[in-house]
């Protein structure tokens, strides 16, 4: 038997607060739609999850996204350009924007075993949650709505991105640091653990051959695990770059016979 969900999941009051945070309202069926995870279509059948509206809401999030970072920033280069835009559309950048503008993850739609594992504080539902409510605004506005409401989202995390310097790519930070020391190229070990729903990735950053461990990083993916270690290794190399060179001491001559 399929189940019909409405806003009474979320609250009158609740949904008030989210529309005005999101910066437009949402039709019934659509703001519930964009909340529902699969887990809890899964247990309620008949009921849609938010996964096309994600698939959409990421689309228009990077075509407007890519506009802006060209029309404001004409001295920028193909590569920094991207790499903003990687930074400031990552899953930690709109998980953040989900916790911080939103306070969305009361109100998304869990099945119980998802939401028994803490599925309302996880990044990675969080940023979809981010992307489906711009898919639905899209769905139910057009282009120039969703390109307001992503822009009323975005733009303090884009003006914050583009100054961020090595931190927009720790990775590519680290290598071109080595190199400028004169140091080998970074490598990564790797180990993962955790349960097969959860895996953890640690990431280890060295340098060449040498066993010195300059950075350790954990993270929900082998790459998230490599940018923590890495950063940790960017500012290692960076501390001993800058860090005062002993003064050599004088040699002392002996006094000549008189």
């Amino acid at each position: 038997m399929s189940v019909r969900v409405s806003t009474q999941e979320i609250g009158e009051s609740a949904m008030q607060k989210l529309f005005t945070a999101l910066g437009t309202t949402l039709e019934t069926d659509l703001l519930v739609e964009a909340l529902t995870h699969r887990s809890f279509s899964h247990e309620h059948e008949g009921v849609k999850n938010y996964e096309r509206l994600e698939f959409l809401g990421d689309a228009v999030l990077e075509f407007v996204v890519t506009e802006t970072l060209f029309k404001q920033y004409p001295d920028k280069s193909e590569g920094q350009l991207a790499k903003i835009r990687a930074k400031a559309v990552s899953e930690e950048s709109l998980s953040a924007i989900a916790r911080d503008q939103l306070h969305v993850g009361p109100y998304i739609l869990l099945g119980h075993g998802e939401s028994e594992q803490g599925g309302a504080e996880k990044s990675s539902i969080l940023c979809d949650i981010v992307e489906s409510l711009i898919g639905a605004t899209f769905v139910q506005y057009g282009v120039d709505k969703a390109r307001e409401v992503v822009h009323h989202l975005v733009d303090d995390t884009l003006a914050e991105v583009a100054t961020e310097g090595p931190a927009l790519d720790w990775k590519t930070s680290l290598t071109v640091k080595a190199h400028e020391m004169g140091l080998p190229e970074p490598r990564y070990q790797m180990s993962v653990g955790g349960p097969e729903y959860a895996l953890e990735f640690t990431a280890f950053a060295m340098l060449g051959d040498s066993k010195e461990v300059l950075g350790v990083g954990n993270g929900s993916s082998k790459r998230k695990a490599q940018l923590a270690a890495a950063e940790q290794a960017w500012h290692v190399l960076d501390e001993r770059e800058h860090a005062p060179k002993p003064e050599r001491k004088r040699e002392r001559r002996p006094l000549a016979d008189a």
